[in-house]
């Protein structure tokens, strides 16, 4: 009997033995090789569109003469012309200016991500959505 309770230890103490090294293995899967992020200085470069002026890139980082690259995406809308790593709290938009077809509204910085240098104040555009006047309804018919 007292030989069972010590195979059946060997073995729990074993088993957590190997579970322990698993998740270790598993938290240190998405780091670089070992010294590679020692650094707390990085600076990072803009996001670079794969092609075009938006969507999908990468932005490149260096550091005591390491350089690593990650994804960023600059969006495709009216942030485009600030980016995404300027963040902005925005006023709601303005009424339409129906001569120059636009509407504008103004945003502070809250945020500027990746060291990168922002404006402390912003006003954007967009253009106006027109509305045209219904043309009456159908399927009902008058008097009917």
């Amino acid at each position: 009997m007292r030989g069972l309770f010590s195979t059946l230890f060997l073995l729990l103490v074993a088993l957590m033995i190997v579970t322990t090294e698993a998740g270790k293995n598993k938290k240190d899967k998405g780091k670089g090789p070992k010294g590679a992020s020692d650094c707390a200085e990085w600076r990072f470069g803009g996001c670079v569109p794969n092609s075009g002026d938006c969507g999908t890139g990468l932005r490149e980082g260096t550091c005591n003469g390491q350089t690593k690259k990650l994804k960023c995406k600059v969006p495709c809308n009216w942030k485009k012309q600030f980016g995404a790593d300027c963040k902005y709290k925005f006023s709601n938009w303005g009424e339409c200016d129906t001569a120059a077809g636009f509407k504008t509204r103004s945003g502070t910085l809250m945020k500027a991500l990746f060291d990168v240098e922002c404006q402390p104040a912003i006003t954007v555009s967009k253009p106006c959505k027109i509305k045209s006047k219904p043309k009456g309804k159908k399927g009902k018919g008058k008097g009917n």
